[in-house]
């Protein structure tokens, strides 16, 4: 998915309970609606609703509804299977521990002292 931190959007500002999702055509719906000021949430509430969440990730239609997503969004480069992403995972922390050897000063033991 090309998406950069920008690609998001904060609703339910006005309700205080402000959530953090994908930019799309029902968030920007459900922003708008907002701005016109004195929203509650009966005025957003089939724009917002679970079902509609739902068939987003079941259907893949990323604009049917809404989505939570953070502004990482735009490092994401690829979508590896599981497999491929511990295996990435893995090797990431191997090499960040295998480095911890330089930065990790011997402690001096009493008996030296």
């Amino acid at each position: 998915m090309a998406s950069t931190e920008r690609d998001t959007i904060h609703i339910f500002r006005t309700l205080h309970n402000t959530a953090r999702v994908f930019k799309n055509k029902v968030a920007l719906e459900v922003v708008a609606i907002e701005k016109r000021g004195n929203a509650k949430f009966e005025d957003v509430r089939d724009l917002v609703s679970g079902a509609r969440g739902r068939v987003v990730y079941e259907k893949g239609d990323p604009d049917y509804g809404i989505w939570s997503a953070g502004v990482t969004v735009g490092l994401i480069d690829d979508i590896p299977t599981c497999k491929v992403l511990i295996d990435r995972l893995e090797r990431g922390v191997e090499e960040i521990v295998g480095k911890l050897n330089v930065i990790v000063v011997p402690s001096v033991t009493k008996a030296k002292m």
